[in-house]
C-alpha cells in the first residue's frame, strides 16, 4: 500500500483527493492533507476521514507517508519537491513542474540524491483515444509525419483569476502556455519528438493579469513535420475544446473534446480491421473525463512504486515541456524564431514582471 499525502488543497486537489480519499486507486491511500489556508485542509480531511496540517514540515515530518503530491502554486513547486525528496518521499508534482529550467533541474537533482522517484502529472497520455493514437504512431501507420496542430480554447474570465493572487502571475503561474495549454504542449512532442525551433506571438485580451490569455506558435520538429499552438482562455462564454490532430502520410487522426478525450477522425490509407473497433470502442473517453485520466494516472504511479518501474513522465520527460514553453515564452519577449536547446535570457516565466 502506497501512503499519500497531499500538499496543497486549492481548485486541482479535489480530483487528487476525490480518487486517493475514496479508495478509487488499487494499493494506494491518502493519509494527510496540507494547505498554510486552514478551512482548505480541513474541508478535505473532513471529507475524507484524514489528518489535516497547516505547516508542510508537519507533513513531511510524518513517518506513514510514502508519497506527497505536491498542488501548491507552480512557482512554489521547486521548493515544496525539494523539501519532499530530502523527507524521503516520492513526489508527485502537478504541470508545469517548475517555472524555470534551473528550478527544474534542481528538482530532479534532489529526487535523485534522495533515492525517491519524481513524476510530473500528465494525466492526458492516459486519455484512452491519445493511447490508441499514440499505438497507430508507435505500429507505423501515420508514415512520415507532416503536421501537428493542437488547439485549447477555453473560457477563464476575470473572476477565476481573482480566486487566488498568484494566478497570471509570472512568478507563480505563467499563462496559457504554462498553465491550461501545457497538457497540449507536452502531447505535440509525445507524438512528433524533438522541437527544433519556435516562433510565438501572445496577448492578454480579456482579463487584467501580468501574463497572457492568448497566444499562437508555430514548430519546427526534429522529424521534419511542423506544428502548430493555438492558445486561448479568452473562448466566451463558455469552452469550446481542447484537441490534438495528427496528420502524416499514411493518415490523420484528431482528438477532440473538452481535454483531447474523443476521436473526432481516425482515417488511414492502409485500413486495418482494427480501425472500426478503435471507432466504436475507444472513440470517447470512459464518463468523467478528469477522474479517467488521473486515475490511470496514479494506478501507473503505485505500479512504478510496487514494482520499481521506470515511469512514463518522470523529471527529465517533465523538463521538456517546460524548455519548450521557455523557449517560446523568450519567441514573444524577443519577436524573433528561438532554437532549442537555449537558455532563457528575456523570458519573465518564475522570476516576475
Amino acid at each position: 500500500m502506497i501512503r499519500f499525502g497531499l500538499l496543497g488543497c486549492g481548485r486541482i486537489a479535489k480530483r487528487h483527493s476525490d480518487l486517493l480519499g475514496s479508495n478509487q486507486i488499487a494499493g494506494a491511500k491518502l493519509v494527510a492533507v496540507c494547505d498554510t489556508e486552514r478551512a482548505r485542509a480541513d474541508a478535505i480531511a473532513a471529507k475524507f476521514g484524514v489528518s489535516a496540517h497547516y505547516d508542510p514540515d508537519q507533513l513531511l515530518s510524518r513517518g506513514d507517508i510514502d508519497a506527497v503530491t505536491v498542488l501548491t502554486p507552480s512557482g512554489l513547486h521547486p521548493q515544496h519537491a525539494i523539501a519532499c525528496a530530502r523527507a524521503g518521499k516520492h513526489v508527485v508534482v502537478e504541470k508545469p513542474m517548475a517555472l524555470r529550467l534551473q528550478d527544474a533541474d534542481d528538482m530532479i537533482r534532489a529526487c535523485d540524491e534522495a533515492g525517491v522517484k519524481l513524476f510530473v502529472v500528465k494525466q492526458n497520455r492516459f486519455n484512452v483515444p491519445i493511447m490508441k493514437a499514440h499505438e497507430a504512431l508507435n505500429a507505423g501507420r501515420f508514415g512520415k509525419l507532416v503536421l501537428g496542430t493542437v488547439r485549447v480554447r477555453w473560457c477563464r474570465d476575470q473572476a477565476y483569476y481573482d480566486q487566488d493572487a498568484w494566478r497570471g502571475t509570472w512568478a507563480y503561474d505563467g499563462g496559457v502556455l504554462t498553465n491550461q495549454a501545457s497538457h497540449h504542449i507536452d502531447m505535440l512532442e509525445w507524438f512528433f519528438g524533438d522541437v527544433v525551433s519556435v516562433h510565438a506571438r501572445s496577448i492578454t485580451a480579456l482579463v487584467n493579469t501580468e501574463t497572457e490569455d492568448t497566444a499562437v506558435a508555430t514548430l519546427k520538429f526534429r522529424c521534419g513535420a511542423l506544428g502548430i499552438i493555438e492558445a486561448t482562455t479568452a473562448a466566451r462564454p463558455v469552452d469550446l475544446e481542447g484537441s490534438l490532430s495528427i496528420m502524416g502520410e499514411g493518415g490523420v487522426v484528431e482528438v477532440g473534446g473538452f481535454a483531447m478525450n474523443q476521436i473526432r477522425h481516425w482515417r488511414f490509407t492502409n485500413e486495418m480491421p482494427s480501425d472500426n473497433e478503435v471507432k466504436e470502442k475507444f472513440s470517447v473517453n470512459p464518463p468523467n473525463v478528469y477522474g479517467f485520466g488521473h486515475q490511470a494516472y496514479y494506478q501507473h504511479v503505485v505500479e512504478c512504486l510496487a514494482n520499481r518501474h521506470a515511469a512514463l513522465v518522470d523529471g527529465l520527460e517533465g523538463r521538456k515541456s517546460l524548455e519548450l514553453i521557455s523557449a517560446l515564452y523568450e519567441s514573444i519577449e524577443t519577436g524573433e524564431e528561438v532554437a532549442l536547446r537555449f537558455m532563457p535570457r528575456r523570458g519573465r516565466l518564475g522570476i516576475g514582471s
